[in-house]
């Protein structure tokens, strides 16, 4: 019996065929067939027309390493104790793996959809576009990627390639047993002719031509033999018997970098930032950028997102203490090649436009409110890193019986790590404390106000945001511009204060602003522009306003009187 069951098998394996296959443009099909009539069988040695199926490994592109367990597909339900040689494919054959026998245990998969016919016989002709077809749509390679467990993505990306081998479910010698092509061959071998002297037909024709190839793969070549008469053991296994789907394997793209232009104040510790894309960045294939400002060489490394995906990589430093025109040139490096790009930074100083010396007889009889700015503010913002972590995927590598090795053809997943800023403040005016009849917010024009911004900053990571650093205050009585103050920040850290500079034209350098003494009764709104909170996202910003009560001016707490004796 054991003698029976590995002529059949060897047999088996000389019918596998060829096949490349392409999906949805994904790829393209490298097949061609022949075949065609069948003998009479005995009642011990006989195959029913339409009993087959597909053997199903995905192999690596670069290294020929087969990287999924082969599987087995077939519409028909073949009994678990149909014998069979495991789950071997033709590459790991040609590489030295023997044949092994096993007279139950058999697996399969069902793909759902059925499978055109793969192995012609008298009944009839297999057709080798409805087998391109099948085996290239979108639906087969899914089913492929869920029964393997690899990543769909990852199978098409162009560094795998499909082997497909057409299985015959035959019986031999009253066993009933499964093989591909060079299975089929092999068995043979082993029983010196057995198989090919009672199925050759099958065995040794319509199951090693069912599929060839076309064009030379993964170390195979074109088949350029007859596709009517039967073949040797020798044909079979280096040339029939098997076909490949393969993927179209774009070249690399090089990553590119985007950029924007940026306004910095001076004295500021910014984040300058660039969108970086273009192939696939990972540990194996890592991006590194460099931004030169001023003269220095700012370089991050360890760049890493996803195909057809993009990643933030932004730099913080200090601007310098003049205002400038800045050119940031920017490198990128990776996937063998490298892209550039540059970032002009205006450097500006918003100090040296405090409003001049009030004086007690001032006028502005055209006086007219206006109101209150509203510039573009942003309280929030939200940016990532993607982190690659390795799936692997064992692989068992037969070298004989019960012996072999377990390798690890995994490929790299990303994580998204989202990470966010949020900017909330606070303004207070009040009368200044030198101001002798001011009561709560209520004063009269001519004295001092005084202010206080407090500013607060959450992230979850705070490498990568700075404090807010600016505020700048402009008054109605300048219509909100021409003359502002730029506050001191008195309080550093998440949680910042700023307050007006020290005044010189005041008698006790308090800090305060004078408010005009000609400004009419009423509200008296100061706007507030707190600003430079650097994310990677951008700048956060917030409008801020208070008010204070106008109500008389300070003439009338002046009186003349005699001088007492």
């Amino acid at each position: 019996m054991k003698q029976h069951l590995s002529l059949f098998l060897i047999l088996v394996l000389l019918f596998s065929f060829v096949f490349p296959v392409a999906a949805n443009a994904e790829g393209d099909g490298n097949i061609d067939h022949g075949g065609g009539g069948m003998g009479n069988g005995t009642g011990e040695n006989y195959w029913n027309p339409g009993d087959e199926g597909v053997r199903i490994t995905v192999i690596r592109t670069s290294d020929r390493a087969v990287v999924t367990t082969p599987i087995d597909f077939t519409d028909k339900a073949p009994s678990s104790t149909t014998a069979h040689f495991g789950k071997v494919s033709k590459l790991q054959y040609n590489n030295g793996t023997s044949l092994t026998p096993h007279m139950n245990g058999y697996t399969y998969n069902t793909p759902g959809i059925a499978m055109p016919r793969i192995i012609s016989s008298g009944s009839g002709q297999a057709d080798i576009d409805e087998i391109k077809r099948y085996f290239c749509s979108e639906y087969t390679l899914m089913r492929i990627a869920d029964v393997t467990g690899m990543d769909y993505e990852v199978l098409i990306n162009g560094q795998y390639k499909i082997l497909l081998e057409p299985i015959a479910y035959m019986t031999f010698q009253g066993v009933k047993m499964a093989m591909t092509a060079t299975e089929a061959a092999l068995f043979d071998r082993q029983l010196d002719g057995g198989l090919r002297s009672k199925m050759v037909s099958l065995s040794h024709k319509n199951l090693p031509l069912a599929m060839f190839l076309e064009t030379p793969d993964l170390g195979y070549p074109a088949w350029d033999g007859s596709t009517t008469k039967a073949a040797s053991n020798t044909d079979i296994i280096s040339s029939l018997g098997l076909g490949i789907v393969r993927f179209n394997e774009a070249e690399p793209e090089p990553p590119e970098v985007n950029t924007i232009d940026y306004e910095y104040r001076v004295n500021t510790e910014v984040i300058t930032s660039v969108t970086v894309s273009g192939g696939q960045a990972d540990p194996d294939h890592p991006v590194t950028v460099k931004f030169t400002i001023g003269g220095q060489t700012y370089t991050v490394g360890g760049v890493y997102y996803p195909e057809g995906d993009s990643q933030l990589v932004w730099v913080r430093w200090t601007t310098p203490a003049t205002p400038q025109i800045m050119t940031i040139h920017v490198s990128v490096s990776g996937g063998g090649s490298a892209s550039q790009g540059t970032i002009t930074a205006k450097i500006v100083d918003l100090s040296g436009n405090d409003p001049p010396n009030p004086v007690a007889d001032d006028r502005n009889d055209s006086y007219s409110k206006v109101p209150v700015p509203n510039k573009a503010q942003k309280t929030s913002a939200s940016w990532g890193v993607w982190h690659p972590w390795w799936y692997s995927y064992w692989v068992w590598h037969s070298t004989g019986e019960d012996s072999g090795y377990w390798c690890d053809h995994g490929w790299w997943e990303f994580d998204w790590n989202p990470y966010s800023a949020s900017l909330s403040a606070s303004m207070s005016i009040v009368p200044d404390a030198k101001n002798p009849t001011a009561s709560g917010k209520t004063m009269k024009s001519g004295y001092g106000i005084n202010q206080t911004t407090t500013a607060r900053i959450s992230t979850n990571q705070p490498s990568a945001v700075t404090y807010a650093q600016n505020a700048v205050t402009y008054f109605p009585e300048f219509q909100y511009k021409t003359y502002w103050r730029l506050l001191e920040r008195t309080s550093r850290g998440y949680n910042s204060k700023f307050e007006f500079q020290s005044n010189k034209y005041s008698t006790y350098k308090r800090r305060t602003h004078f408010t005009p003494i000609w400004i009419p009764d009423g509200s008296y709104t100061p706007y507030t522009w707190l600003i430079d909170c650097w994310t990677p996202a951008g700048m956060l910003s917030i409008n801020l306003t208070d008010s204070v009560n106008i109500q008389g001016n300070l003439w009338m707490d002046w009186h003349i009187a005699p001088v007492k004796p």
